[in-house]
């Protein structure tokens, strides 16, 4: 396995960023469709999901969501959980790019 990381270092960490980006931005969307539901008094996305999302790669999602539009952040929880999750995920990435 790690023989193949390292025949393929670029392509792994191509498919890594892409991922990354797809799923922040999903994870955005569910913090964006959350905050319009709370607005329109609908059932909400789970606390949960809102907190496990951003660590399958979409921190960078999850921190937009809780810094730019603004939901969720009176909840520190919400906060520390995003930047420790984007802090993983910068390390997962470094740890690939010394493969």
């Amino acid at each position: 396995m790690i023989e193949f990381l390292q025949a393929n270092k670029t392509t792994v960490i191509q498919i890594f960023l892409i991922l990354y980006v797809i799923i922040s931005v999903l994870v955005l969307l569910l913090y964006i469709i959350d905050k319009l539901k709370a607005k329109n008094y609908l059932w909400r996305i789970p606390e949960f999901t809102l907190l496990i999302a951003p660590w399958l790669f979409g921190s960078l999602g999850g921190i937009l969501g809780v810094f730019l539009i603004r939901h969720k952040s009176k909840h520190w929880y919400f906060i520390i959980s995003n930047i420790f999750a984007f802090i993983a995920h910068i390390i997962l990435l470094i740890y690939l790019l010394q493969l």
